[in-house]
């Protein structure tokens, strides 16, 4: 299918929000109640995953492109730099992380995992909270390592030098 009238091409690197970094495998038609609708259908390498997403659909969702080195570089440093610590009351804590997980930004997930990271150095995390400081590592992560060519364990090594700075 000619993917030129598209958004997103075949085989591009795409972020998901919450998902994660997904390639584009296909860009396919279906047939839904009688009309043909152009779809992404996206591979989710971290959790084997296929979606298929209504190309008309994909901006609502928050599908976006691999932010660009520069963005990525910026995003390194933000996770160093000082910051107000939220809100002591965790489960306010945890929405406003989720919100900014579902807003998907390359820096809204740097916030979630900076604060987050410091949290979990004067105390433990509850459990809801952990799961989502994990999870917002591993999509920041996956997005520094896809916009900057470079294997997660070297990225990992950038995010700790980061921490590491104070």
């Amino acid at each position: 299918m000619n993917d030129s009238k598209y958004t997103y091409k075949l085989r591009q690197k795409i972020v998901y929000p919450s998902q994660g970094v997904g390639l584009i495998k296909e860009i396919e038609e279906k047939e839904f109640k009688g009309e043909k609708i152009p779809y992404y259908t996206i591979f989710l390498e971290r959790t084997d995953m296929t979606v298929m997403v209504p190309v008309d659909k994909a901006e609502e969702l928050g599908l976006r492109a691999i932010v660009p080195q520069e963005d990525a570089e910026r995003a390194l440093e933000f996770i160093g730099e000082a910051f107000e610590p939220n809100t002591s009351d965790w489960k306010l804590r945890y929405q406003q992380n989720l919100d900014l997980l579902k807003k998907g930004g390359i820096l809204d997930i740097g916030s979630i995992v900076r604060s987050l990271y410091y949290r979990s150095k004067v105390k433990d995390l509850p459990i809801m909270e952990r799961k989502l400081y994990d999870q917002a590592v591993n999509l920041f992560e996956d997005e520094i390592g896809c916009s900057l060519k470079k294997p997660r364990s070297e990225v990992q090594k950038l995010i700790l030098e980061r921490f590491e700075k104070k």
